[in-house]
């Protein structure tokens, strides 16, 4: 059966043919399941209904995912720069008092759409910085230290500008993943392996030196008799490190889960207490307890500690369920990266499939006290608008990368 193309000017490209993969659609729609019905009990005691909005964001997310899917992801190569610069203006227009908005922890990282939503542009400009990474190595000459110098030095601006601009709303998190996927795309595009010696010496020594920043606000507010709650914010002029004193609580807690218990701790305690009382089965669908009371702040049980209110209710079963799914999803986008018949293509399948994995690995770490809390949502079933559309963006490409692959 040959490919009939329908030609809209020169960027849209749509085929009627039919190759559409279906499994990780399948997979999506599944964890996406998980999602409502989760976040529906995870508010249960409350009279929000989340769960009707994330419904309309799924919804709108489908219509995301099949327009992204449709379109010949090739044009993101020519057009990749009119992604960028938007989402730096976004960044920047979100640090401007007034304009950002200011939520958790005082963290200014949203632009309010009136009588709309907020718009979170972090979500924007990992998408942007995909797309900038992925079209200046597929147009780059890697293999040597020098040829890759170039190359390295526009990544750096491309990459380091957006993720500064992240860290200064403070979303350290939302920084942090945008570097696993830069790197994975680079260490499949034949750069010299001492550049990546080079960034793993250069990460243990931040690492170290955080752990050194954190020690010394340990003794700093002991040492002044405060409270890591009541006093948040004294030790932050006296560190050179751009760091908030809610995230150093935050390590502090996960290394001493004993240190505030009532504060920094809370969340970490009350969502291992969670897993730990769902057993093999759970307790039952809108039968747990942790959210319900209270004891697992509703503010965060139907986003970023989700995952705790499935394992509670559903117990091992379900979350391996859950984990399973993810598992697929995951498997099935290095697949495509590896069935992609040019460059651009496989960075794009590799880099949204790194980034998912970061995601789904932090945030399920954090609910069963494997890493410090952060507020990385969990893709397709954390409650959040912005979030669920740019997984739906990020998953319509690769959808594009299996259908198109063909064309060459």
């Amino acid at each position: 059966m040959k490919s009939r193309s329908i030609d809209l000017g020169s960027f849209f490209k749509f085929t009627t043919r039919e190759r559409f993969d279906w499994i990780t659609p399948v997979g999506v729609v599944l964890l996406s399941m998980f999602g409502v019905f989760f976040i529906y009990s995870a508010q249960l005691a409350t009279d929000d209904h989340a769960w009707m909005m994330q419904l309309i964001w799924l919804g709108l997310g489908l219509v995301v995912y099949v327009a992204t899917s449709l379109l010949d992801y090739r044009l993101w190569l020519r057009f990749a720069h009119f992604v960028y610069l938007p989402a730096i203006v976004f960044l920047v227009l979100v640090l401007i008092p007034g304009i950002g908005t200011t939520h958790n922890m005082g963290a200014r990282r949203w632009l309010d759409i009136p009588g709309v939503t907020a718009f979170q542009p972090s979500e924007f400009a990992k998408i942007a910085v995909l797309f900038a990474t992925a079209s200046i190595i597929t147009g780059a000459k890697l293999g040597t230290v020098r040829d890759s110098l170039h190359v390295l030095v526009k990544l750096a601006l491309a990459v380091g500008i957006p993720m500064l601009l992240i860290i200064a709303e403070p979303d350290l998190g939302s920084a942090l993943v945008i570097a696993p996927m830069v790197f994975a795309m680079l260490y499949v595009s034949n750069l010299s392996k001492r550049f990546f010696a080079g960034a793993l010496g250069v990460f243990v020594f931040l690492v170290g030196l955080v752990a050194f920043d954190v020690w010394r606000y340990a003794i700093f507010m002991e040492k002044n008799g405060l409270d890591y709650v009541q006093d948040r914010g004294a030790y932050e002029k006296h560190s050179i490190l751009p760091l908030k004193d809610y995230q150093r609580s935050r390590v502090l807690a996960f290394a001493m889960p004993n240190m505030d218990p009532l504060g920094s701790g809370w969340n970490s305690r009350q969502s291992l207490i969670s897993v730990g009382s769902g057993g093999l089965t759970g307790k039952g669908w809108t039968e747990g307890t942790q959210a319900k009371l209270g004891y697992l702040p509703r503010a965060v049980a139907h986003n970023d500690f989700i995952f705790s209110v499935i394992a509670e209710e559903k117990g091992f079963l379900g979350s391996i369920t859950v984990i399973g799914l993810f598992g697929v999803v995951l498997w099935n986008g290095i697949r495509i990266a590896g069935l992609a018949r040019d460059r651009f293509g496989a960075l794009l399948a590799l880099g949204v499939t790194v980034l998912m994995a970061v995601h789904v690995f932090v945030n399920i770490a954090m609910t069963i006290g494997l890493l410090p809390v952060k507020g990385i949502p969990l893709p397709f079933i954390s409650y959040g608008g912005t979030f669920v559309l740019s997984c739906c963006l990020l998953q319509g490409l690769v959808q594009s990368v299996y259908r198109f692959r063909r064309d060459f």
